[in-house]
């Protein structure tokens, strides 16, 4: 500011201008001058001696302030007092005043600049308290990088208004005191009950408790009515008792138990596991509560819970998102680094995927596994993913508990008012090693030496207490000793507790659905659709509105389905889109997403019209019926893991509705392996999950290369096991539209992995009939309309598009003695219709079973070892490490010597 170093009087008059432009435009102006005339104008509305500009005296050190002001709002958050067990490390430059152009001699002179954060004119030691107050004592805030001026302003005003703190009454803080007690008291019980026992401890981090009911009162009392929570195992067990209120001896009775009351029931160990309750807060207002198991991928949850709650917020709460938040906890190692956390932050602002805003809590315990923070990250913060969207971040010390109160209501307001994610960093640390049986001082001596000196959260709260007469320490004691007895008698309660039973999510929802049995795929599920009303649904989906304008190619494509409709002819696209459109009539919410969906990586589906010369869309299946249920197609983001995640906690609040997620190409799930391992293949048997997610893999070898041509067949089967999921691989219109109509209407809700296919989607000979849509019920089984049993020596086995290359050889070639048979759901296994094929062909002498993938993947390996007592032989490519060519011409040549094996007579080429 050395530029106003000498203010004479033209230089007061130039000042007395740019004011008079401020008054008519404030953003005329440069920043700064924003700045120092919005506190000058405070001061004119607010205090009683008005100054003007003429009569300010020390331009240059008013701007100096101003800058100092900056400053504390732009970095003060690195010079807190935040962290319990260590001292923080050293920035430069200061916020010391003389790096600002001021010294000690103007301290105790009066400045305007005092406007400027709410106090007036003031004394610059008392601007400096203030501002040290606000931004440097057990809370730091990071939050000038945001973009829109007005939410800056509502922190700003909402921080330095009240010194970022608040003086809470003696009952309040006697509740605080009674929930750190709760999470204090219940590990220290654990820890001395269960000796050695792994339980993922929150000592260290038990303010995390009570401020976790800070959340959700006052949420409720902003009209939140269900809140989801998503979080690793450290915590889990304080969270599920002393927030969730699951009963402390079911607890401990998973520290004894010898097995489920629940038959399908593997289980799952007790940290990993979820809960829902509805619980009365201190107002009486109920508020349900959902913690979301989770297995030991720490952040995988994340996207679950937030696509659980987008569920509830459209179906529940009529798309209102101050009624339902998901609640994410983080750790410091894991937010900061894993993959999934970043594409989870990246779809909060996405319209398919926003939730109105995530409070994200961190249990900072400053050391991963064994890993130093200085070791686990290259950002200065754990949260610096927050800025990816311009999220304020509020660095808070976990021993002082009031002060994080304080600050996740604030954060529960900020996110009900603008609908963005918060995140709140909880600097702490952790008691034990990363379990407690491991030993922390091998590698953190000195962190350690510091925590065994390091008084609990409770313990140094009860002294405060103590010091402000509010309770004394015998009473604390007196509390302490009486919860510890309560806990006691509930361990005695437990020991009356014969087997473990685990509790099922959403009971309500799911109370008409069958868990699943052996039995429950030998009834078919009748599918068909009136052809009247698959003609009605038709027109609606090759009719667009006539006073709007679009790509006139998009008229060829609605001309040529409606002549497929007359001519009896539906492609795949026309069968899937009227499948979609029967649900909805029907008041089934049907919700598409993935890279492309919209159109289709194949541009096949175009289930939504671009009007020409905007970005305004037209889809056609959300005009289907007047009183139809919902439909949504979104193209999402470029993520996998994330938007998987996110469609599997969709599908899980919506049981009645066809939840799809597609991959672009189905090689590209490999991204997503951690949630169709920990989730798609497995909840049902670790957590009682049911789960109707529907999975679209494109799947064929057709020499595009290594990387689109399998959605790995094989992983899925090695991962079926008692009738957790379904593999389908449909071949024909017709099938698919039974297929997805199935999904729906039947009793169970189990996933569903459809390999669909490329090619297919335009071949000529895939194509069916209206009456085929009409009657009928999904076919495991096709058989070959044109083999006669008593001609026929062989039989083939196959799915997918290998089919239709078999097919043509065969009627090419004349061959009349091989039935090609088309398994298309690969499993559940059907068995039954198996058996009839073989019954039905008795003269035949081999079993072939070909497949277009190498020997070692596709359907093969589970069909060996499922069906091995028919003595199937193989006709596939070479076993590989790589799941195809890269040439065409050497795709080609492997294609040819399947088919000439395949009905090569009495020999078999493997």
């Amino acid at each position: 500011m050395d530029k106003f170093s000498s203010v004479g009087n033209q230089e007061l008059q130039a000042i007395e201008d740019l004011y008079q432009t401020y008054l008519e435009n404030p953003e005329s102006v440069d920043e700064s001058w924003q700045q120092f005339f919005a506190g000058f104008e405070l001061a004119r509305k607010n205090y009683p001696e008005k100054p003007s500009i003429k009569s300010l005296g020390n331009i240059d050190k008013e701007f100096a302030i101003l800058n100092l002001i900056h400053g504390y709002r732009q970095r003060g958050h690195l010079f807190t007092k935040t962290n319990p067990v260590r001292a923080r490390r050293k920035y430069s430059p200061t916020l010391a005043i003389e790096n600002f152009g001021l010294d000690t001699k103007d301290l105790e002179t009066t400045f305007q600049a005092g406007n400027d954060i709410g106090i007036g004119p003031a004394k610059l030691k008392d601007i400096v308290e203030h501002l040290e107050a606000t931004y440097c004592h057990s809370i730091g805030v990071e939050y000038v990088y945001m973009r829109h001026p007005e939410v800056i302003q509502w922190l700003k005003e909402r921080m330095e208004s009240t010194r970022n703190s608040q003086i809470f009454s003696d009952e309040k803080r006697k509740h605080f005191f009674y929930h750190l007690k709760l999470a204090v008291g219940f590990e220290n019980f654990i820890h001395k009950k269960f000796v050695g026992q792994k339980r993922f401890s929150l000592e260290g981090a038990e303010t995390l408790i009570p401020s976790l009911d800070a959340v959700i009162e006052r949420g409720s009392e902003l009209g939140i009515e269900e809140f989801v929570i998503g979080m690793a195992h450290r915590g889990r067990l304080n969270v599920l008792a002393n927030i969730l209120e699951k009963p402390y001896e079911n607890i401990f009775k998973e520290y004894t138990g010898k097995e489920y009351e629940d038959d399908i029931s593997q289980g799952d160990v007790k940290y990993h596991l979820g809960y829902e309750n509805e619980v009365v807060t201190d107002l009486g207002k109920k508020v349900k509560l959902k913690l979301m198991p989770n297995p030991s991928h720490l952040e995988t949850v994340a996207p679950i819970v937030e696509g659980m709650v987008k569920s509830q917020i459209n179906s529940v709460f009529n798309n209102d998102y101050n009624k339902a938040a998901a609640i994410v906890i983080h750790g410091d190692a894991a937010i900061a680094t894993q993959g999934v956390v970043y594409e989870t932050t990246q779809m909060s602002q996405l319209d398919g995927y926003r939730t109105g805003g995530t409070i994200h809590l961190v249990i900072n315990n400053q050391v991963g596994f064994t890993t130093t923070y200085l070791e686990a990250r290259s950002s200065t913060y754990c949260t610096d993913v927050a800025k990816v969207t311009r999220s304020p971040v509020f660095h808070v010390n976990g021993d002082d508990v009031e002060a994080l109160i304080f600050t996740v209501k604030l954060a529960m307001e900020f996110r009900q008012k603008f609908h963005s994610d918060v995140f709140i960093d909880i600097l702490c640390y952790r008691k034990y090693g990363h379990n407690e049986g491991d030993e922390p001082r091998f590698t953190q001596p000195l962190l350690y030496k510091a925590i065994s000196k390091h008084p609990n959260p409770r313990d140094i709260y009860s002294e405060k207490l103590n010091d402000l007469g509010i309770m004394t320490r015998e009473e604390s004691r007196k509390e302490i000793k009486e919860f510890d007895a309560f806990l006691g008698g509930k361990l005695k309660d437990s020991e009356k507790i014969k087997k473990l039973k685990i509790r099922k999510f959403l009971l309500n929802e799911y109370k008409n659905y069958e868990m699943p049995q052996k039995a429950s795929f030998n009834v078919p599920v009748e599918t068909g659709v009136n052809s009247e009303i698959l003609f009605e649904i038709a027109d609606k989906l090759n009719t667009l509105p006539k006073e709007l304008a679009f790509f006139k190619k998009v008229n060829r494509i609605l001309s040529d389905r409606r002549m497929m409709m007359l001519d009896d002819r539906l492609d795949w696209a026309m069968a899937e889109l009227l499948a979609y459109g029967t649900l909805v009539s029907e008041g089934h919410p049907v919700r598409l997403s993935g890279q492309d969906s919209e159109r289709g990586t194949f541009a096949h589906r175009h289930a939504a019209f671009v009007v020409e010369g905007t970005d305004e869309k037209y889809f056609p299946l959300k005009h289907i019926a007047e009183n139809q249920a919902t439909f949504h197609v979104y193209n999402s983001l470029l993520s996998e893991y994330a938007v998987l995640g996110f469609e599997y906690g969709y599908a899980l609040a919506q049981p009645n509705g066809l939840t799809i997620w597609e991959a672009q190409f189905g090689d590209f799930l490999n991204v997503a392996q951690v949630i169709i391992d920990q989730y798609i293949s497995s909840a049902i048997e670790k957590w009682g999950l049911m789960n109707g997610l529907v999975l679209y893999l494109p799947h064929g070898f057709e020499g595009q290369g290594p990387e689109h041509s399998s959605g790995r067949i094989e992983r899925f089967l090695e991962l079926a096991a008692n009738n957790n999921m379904q593999v389908v691989v449909p071949t024909t219109p017709a099938n698919m539209f039974h297929l997805l109509r199935r999904q729906v209407k039947m009793k169970m809700r189990l996933p569903l992995v459809i390999f669909t296919p490329k090619s297919l989607l335009r071949h000529p000979k895939v194509q069916s009939k209206v009456k085929e849509l009409a009657t009928g019920s999904f076919k495991e089984i096709i058989d070959d309309k044109m083999a006669k049993p008593d001609l026929v020596e062989k039989i083939v086995f196959t799915s997918g598009r290998l089919y239709y290359d078999l097919e043509k050889y065969k009627v090419e070639n004349g061959i009349m003695n091989v039935a090609v048979i088309r398994m298309e759901q690969i499993y559940p296994i059907p068995k039954k219709q198996i058996n009839q094929i073989i019954k039905k062909y008795q003269k035949s002498t081999e079993l072939i079973w070909a497949q277009d993938e190498p020997e070692n993947m596709g359907g093969w390996p589970f069909v060996n070892r499922k069906l091995s007592r028919f003595g199937f032989k193989v006709v596939s490519r070479p076993e590989s490490a790589s799941p195809a060519v890269g040439l065409m011409e050497k795709h080609k040549l492997g294609l040819d010597k399947i088919l000439e094996s395949v009905f090569k007579v009495n020999e078999v080429v493997e």
